[in-house]
């Protein structure tokens, strides 16, 4: 299964980025291959200072080895091996009016001292950021997102979203940091679901990401916008800064088993403002977006 999930995941990585370097229509992807000293390695991508992306990342990664203390700690055992495998993406556009994705798919293997699997499961999901609220394009968002999970089982999408709204939220702000999404973890085999099971459900999803966000970059890349704007943009970029370092769990795992910092936070902006106690003025599209953003919403 590691090998299959980790083929899938190199092939999915070429076709997410030739997608988005022909959306662009200037800037390419910069490849970096590294490696890990404990074990593993990876292949970054990032792309800047494009058309349309101001600053993106679509990497893989696998890293295998002794379980790191405080992942031994996480998961109440005193020894043992670890292989995990995923692709990561984050998008920043540089038009106010398209919004931010990031999306995960990863896989998660432990061992025994004899190498036998202990436990094994998928996690991941994708959700979206906007700056300036388009409903119809929540919409199209999430009806991608359902539409996927009801292939699968119809409770899926209402408790994927659920732990989406739960996950990206911003507790020390007390909003959300976007319209949320899909968020799943720990998805093992049960009596229900085979291993096989649910590596079809995590690859479709990720086979119909580009599905849930190019149509909407298309719609708003052309949308004149002023320095108001960009303002606003980078603003709400830093509450995205604080969520990745303060809650993110990707971020806490690869700063935990030495991952390369470079990749891991590829994820931030490139540009961030933090302005001292600002709120948008009253009724306007700024302080809309806010509004939304105090509690989850029914999309589709």
């Amino acid at each position: 299964m590691k090998d299959k999930f980790f083929e899938y995941i190199q092939n999915l990585q070429d076709q997410i980025t030739l997608k988005l370097e022909t959306l662009d229509g200037k800037a390419t992807f910069q490849e970096d291959n590294w490696k890990r000293a404990e074990g593993g390695g990876g292949r970054t991508r990032v792309i800047e200072n494009g058309a349309i992306f101001e600053k993106g990342g679509v990497n893989i990664s696998k890293v295998f080895g002794e379980l790191p203390e405080a992942l031994r700690k996480q998961f109440r055992v005193e020894e043992g091996n670890f292989f995990a495998c995923g692709l990561s993406l984050v998008l920043h556009p540089r038009n106010p009016f398209v919004p931010t994705v990031h999306a995960n798919w990863r896989y998660f293997e432990m061992y025994d001292e004899t190498g036998n699997i202990v436990t094994q499961w998928f996690g991941g999901g994708q959700d979206l950021t906007p700056y300036y609220l388009f409903d119809e394009d929540a919409t199209h968002f999430h009806t991608v997102c359902k539409s996927t999970c009801d292939k699968f089982h119809p409770e899926f999408y209402p408790k994927f979203k659920k732990t989406c709204d739960e996950y990206f939220w911003n507790s020390h702000r007390n909003e959300a940091r976007g319209i949320g999404g899909l968020f799943f973890d720990y998805l093992k085999e049960t009596e229900e679901f085979t291993i096989e099971d649910r590596y079809n459900f995590v690859t479709e999803v990720g086979n119909r990401f580009l599905e849930s966000y190019v149509p909407i970059v298309a719609k708003r890349k052309g949308l004149l916008y002023s320095k108001t704007h960009k303002d606003w943009q980078e603003v709400r970029r830093g509450r995205y800064v604080e969520f990745n370092l303060v809650h993110d769990r990707g971020t806490l795992f690869g700063l935990k088993t030495n991952g390369r910092i470079e990749s891991i936070l590829m994820s931030l902006p490139p540009i961030v403002q933090w302005k001292y106690n600002y709120y948008p003025k009253k009724n306007s599209e700024e302080e809309k977006l806010l509004k939304v953003l105090e509690k989850p919403k029914n999309w589709v």
